[in-house]
């Protein structure tokens, strides 16, 4: 069974910086479709950013393209999402997930994955 375990959420001011980190077991991140989503309250789970298998090609929601950067450390079986800039509609839960198919298309479809984490919370404060 995959399982993945976010930290490094926390409470920031606009403009501040956070790392999110994704420990995966059981499995390998590269050899699965990665990605982090969020969901502020009262509002549907979107997708932030991906990472296809065994690829360094990364995809981003319009919404935080320049400001955040997904990446994968194969060593140590981590995904991270290293959020910076930002803003006060970024405060969500944060959740990574891992999925066997995707692409570029579909790699920002929750739909897309079928093991999540049990999310991190991110707060941004104006």
């Amino acid at each position: 069974q995959v399982q993945l375990v976010e930290s490094g959420g926390g409470s920031v001011q606009a403009g501040g910086s956070l790392r999110l980190s994704c420990a995966a077991s059981t499995f390998t991140v590269s050899s699965y479709c990665m990605g982090w989503f969020r969901q502020a309250p009262g509002k549907e789970r979107e997708g932030v950013a991906g990472i296809p298998t065994g690829s360094d090609s990364t995809y981003y929601a319009d919404s935080v393209k320049g400001r955040f950067t997904i990446s994968r450390d194969n060593a140590k079986n981590t995904l991270y999402l290293q959020m910076n800039s930002l803003k006060p509609e970024d405060t969500a839960m944060y959740y990574c997930a891992a999925g066997r198919y995707c692409n570029p298309y579909t790699i920002l479809s929750q739909y897309r994955y079928n093991s999540w984490g049990q999310g991190t919370q991110v707060t941004v404060s104006s």
